[in-house]
């Protein structure tokens, strides 16, 4: 087993274990079959985040002991007043699983996490995670559906925006600290909140990028691509793992017992809680793999999934099941078992109440600390895509055009999946540069929808020809990323390229800002405008977050999480594919131009655009510049039981202070499967001042070399590897090589 899997209990002290433990099996051994399969049913209570599942009076179900966690509840005191019902009303008495989506921030929103990923900074994710523990908990919040730890790699999908982009082992170091974040040390204490990793497993690789669609998937994909941020969760003692959507081998996540009890369960020995999406269990009869509910229930408890998520099967059709001699109570009763565990550990048998103090709540949300906290990680996440002639920073003594609807849209800066973020609490780019620009002008410019007027566009040309330099910010709504938000066309919304086009023929230098919650083609973009800023959707600091950034007063540090195409004709396009059969980077011809009839043009290219996306994997400009020497290694030849030490010096160049974040790559040269280009295997921020060095230091192990080979085995194959370290994916500054013996 490589994953080293952290069950709830094991987090425990040995007594508080051996005590929920025996109030676990007390309770399994008090429930009636009805009562352990209403402990399984959850419902929705108040808005829904998907299609509709039938109706049931919530409070009613809960007196009756139908329900055992409830989501999307509204208030501390509908919270409070359904604990009570299921713990001094009911029959038996245990108390409720309050759930919520707590996706990037609960009422104080930080950047969505695939900003935060941009951060290349795991300590930005924890930090994230640990303020939306801290002010969920006190809103009566057990157990949050996050984090994602899809892996996707086609930015049509909507849904890229919620995770960490399209590198398995970033994907992992952010995922890691989000479950830090969120479950901290001790799940009892009252500022945490159980974490859910999903959505397992495969959801990001979903076809044409088109959301809830089909997926197809090798068994090496699975293992190398998708399954590592769900492994390194379980390392981070994760306490639930959401089924996805998707199918894998033809078989529906929810219902595939080869994911469940093979793959997660037993060989990765994962003990806690799995719950259904959205009445995953029920679109089981979508996918055609059941005739109904009956068949569905059976399918998914011997898959080993335990919560079912509003579809209603498990409370339909599971007792029957069990009664008729077709489903073994036993899987029912280890099911529940998971359930009552998670409930124990979050101290609920202790103090089921223990979650809901308005005074606590008001104390713990929205504080200046947790803003400060949402300002430094939004600094953070945003990436300089360009920088021509070092048009930023600012000078602040210029006389500043600001443009764009969504310089002044409040909504749009919080992002989807806003748990609680009211708009109210934002404060907008036009804002803040009002207070800290002398000399600022604003024109709207276009609608937030990127919709242009002529007044408007006439205004806003008048604005920037009369300033000395243009901010123009520009991009998607919020609700044009996220779930049910796919995209086949990914460049600007509206008349928003036009409207850019009109201010850059006016000779004003123009600095774009941009919003998205997922990569954009700006392929003209990057050809005309001298400077872009990729922002995101940065959440409740947007303004002083991005003025700092602006302005100088932080330097940009962010590093793409996931490849910008230079058109959507090259998705899926990212950094660590597999060669072709003719590589055309291999061949001695230019790839700029198009191929003639010549043996040029039987290579792996196309006819009318470069291989090569606008912006690649790791890439991310700055306002000092680093240079890379002496690269060493410590051996160049290494056994399995042995570690390699890489070194390299860094030095920051320019005149001003900055952070550049060191990437080490490998690359295998040979295997007995084919392997990628090249792979992320470690990375480190180092903060220099102008004119300082520093040795950056890496350790690598076995683990670091292991594949899932042709044996269908992880395992590192003997054999030469290069070890690759530089600025970008696309921009390796030394290579040094070593062989792997036996």
């Amino acid at each position: 087993m490589r994953t080293q899997t952290r069950s709830l209990l094991d987090q425990c002290s040995p007594e508080r274990r051996a005590e929920i433990e025996r109030r676990v099996e007390t309770l399994l051994s008090e429930l009636t079959l009805e009562q352990k399969v209403g402990q399984l049913n959850q419902l929705n209570a108040d808005f829904a985040t998907g299609t509709a599942v039938g109706d049931m009076d919530v409070e009613r179900g809960v007196f009756d002991g139908d329900i055992g966690s409830v989501l999307n509840f509204g208030d501390l005191d509908e919270a409070r007043r359904l604990q009570e019902l299921a713990v001094e009303e009911s029959d038996h008495g245990v108390p409720l699983l309050l759930a919520f989506d707590v996706i990037h921030g609960h009422r104080t929103i930080f950047p969505v996490p695939l900003g935060e990923a941009a951060s290349w900074n795991p300590e930005m994710a924890e930090l994230s995670a640990r303020v939306a523990a801290t002010e969920a908990a006190a809103s009566g919040i057990h157990w949050t559906f996050a984090p994602s730890v899809d892996v996707g790699r086609d930015p049509r999908w909507g849904r890229v925006m919620e995770a960490a982009g399209e590198d398995p082992y970033l994907s992992s170091e952010i995922s890691k600290a989000r479950v830090r974040g969120f479950q901290g040390d001790d799940l009892s204490a009252d500022d945490t909140v159980l974490a859910c990793a999903k959505h397992y497993v495969g959801y990001g690789a979903s076809e044409a990028g088109r959301e809830y669609n089909t997926v197809d998937i090798s068994e090496t994909n699975l293992r190398e691509v998708h399954l590592p941020p769900f492994e390194a969760s379980l390392e981070a003692g994760v306490g639930s793992v959401m089924n996805a959507f998707n199918l894998y081998e033809r078989i529906p996540a929810s219902g595939n017992e080869k994911l469940v009890n093979d793959l997660l369960r037993d060989e990765l020995g994962f003990e806690n809680l799995v719950v259904s999406d959205w009445n995953s269990f029920g679109e089981l009869r979508n996918h055609g793999v059941a005739s109904d509910l009956r068949e569905v229930a059976r399918a998914c408890i011997e898959a080993g999934s335990d919560v079912d998520m509003v579809s209603g099967a498990y409370a339909t059709e599971l007792v029957g099941l069990v009664e008729d001699d077709v489903v073994d109570e036993s899987l029912v009763d280890s099911a529940v078992r998971r359930l009552l565990t998670v409930k124990g550990v979050l101290g609920l048998f202790d103090d089921p109440y223990r979650y809901f103090d308005a005074d606590r709540q008001s104390r713990r949300t929205l504080t200046d600390d947790h803003r400060e906290a949402a300002r430094a990680v939004a600094r953070e996440s945003q990436v300089l895509l360009k920088n021509e002639d070092d048009l930023l920073p600012l000078d602040g003594d210029e006389n500043v055009a600001l443009v764009g609807g969504l310089a002044d849209s409040d909504t749009d800066m919080l992002g989807a999946w806003r748990a609680e973020g009211d708009p109210d609490d934002v404060t907008t780019l036009r804002t803040t540069l009002a207070d800290r620009v002398e000399n600022v002008t604003y024109a709207a410019g276009c609608d937030r929808d990127g919709t242009v007027s002529d007044t408007q566009l006439a205004d806003a040309v008048d604005t920037v020809a009369d300033a000395d330099v243009a901010v123009v910010a520009v991009g998607e709504r919020y609700s044009q990323s996220g779930e049910a938000a796919s995209r086949a066309h990914l460049d600007l919304p509206g008349d928003q390229r036009a409207l850019l086009e009109a201010l850059v023929e006016t000779g004003t230098p123009v600095a774009a800002v941009l919003f998205s919650g997922r990569p954009l083609t700006i392929d003209w973009e990057a050809e005309h405008v001298p400077a872009i800023l990729e922002a995101w959707f940065p959440g409740v600091e947007a303004g002083p977050a991005i003025a700092d950034v602006l302005l100088g007063e932080h330097n940009p540090s962010g590093r793409l999480p996931m490849t910008f195409p230079l058109t959507e004709g090259q998705i899926p396009v990212y950094y660590n594919r597999l060669k072709t059969g003719r590589p055309a980077e291999d061949a001695d011809v230019d790839l700029t131009e198009p191929p003639s009839d010549h043996g040029e043009k039987y290579l792996s290219r196309y006819l009318d655009i470069p291989n090569d996306p606008l912006y690649a994997f790791g890439h991310g400009e700055s306002y000092t510049d680093f240079a890379y020497t002496d690269l060493s290694l410590d051996a160049s030849t290494i056994t399995t039981d042995e570690t390699l030490s890489v070194e390299v010096t860094v030095e920051n160049t320019g005149d001003r202070a900055g952070t550049e974040v060191v990437q080490l790559y490998l690359r295998d040269a040979v295997g007995s499967r084919s392997r990628p280009v090249r792979e992320l295997a470690r990375f480190e921020n180092v903060d220099l001042d102008a004119g300082e060095s520093a040795t950056v230091t890496f350790e690598l192990a076995a683990a670091d070399f292991e594949f899932w080979t042709a044996d269908e085995a992880y395992a590192a194959e003997p054999g030469a590897f290069e070890v690759q370290v530089g600025h970008a994916s696309d921009d390796i500054r030394a290579v040094e090589r070593f062989e792997l013996v036996e």
